[in-house]
């Protein structure tokens, strides 16, 4: 499957932004989908991401540095999954990147490390100004 990455741009600290993963002329029924970030000179790490299940839901988890912050949902058409990132700080700034894993089954956990995810989108970049 193919993604794309959308929605990034420049916030004030404290805005928000919402992200889009989408796949390229399919839906992303069926898929585990992690959202991961980053920065300039650091590693790659996992945000946060939502496993699927039938109809528009799935388990979730989160990095703890964006707990309460920032919420990953899927819409009901499965097409799209989301990433609400509000109270954006300076430590947000990054290269955001979506990335699924067919699974087709409801038990199958939020993976936050690179592997397993075998397609990823091409990143947007949030940059977040004091």
């Amino acid at each position: 499957v193919q993604l794309q990455a959308s929605g990034g741009g420049l916030v004030q600290a404290g805005g928000s932004l919402r992200l889009s993963c989408a796949a390229s002329g399919r839906t992303l029924s069926g898929h585990v989908v992690g959202w991961f970030r980053q920065a300039p000179g650091k590693e790659r790490e996992f945000v946060g991401g939502i496993g699927w299940h039938f109809g528009s839901g799935g388990t979730t988890a989160y990095a703890d540095s964006v707990k309460g912050r920032f919420t990953v949902s899927r819409d009901k058409a499965q097409k799209s999954v989301y990433l609400q990132m509000n109270s954006l700080k300076l430590e947000d700034t990054a290269v955001y990147y979506c990335a699924a894993k067919y699974t087709r089954s409801p038990t199958t956990g939020v993976a936050t490390t690179a592997p397993p995810y075998d397609a990823w989108g091409q990143g947007t970049l949030v940059t977040v100004s004091s």
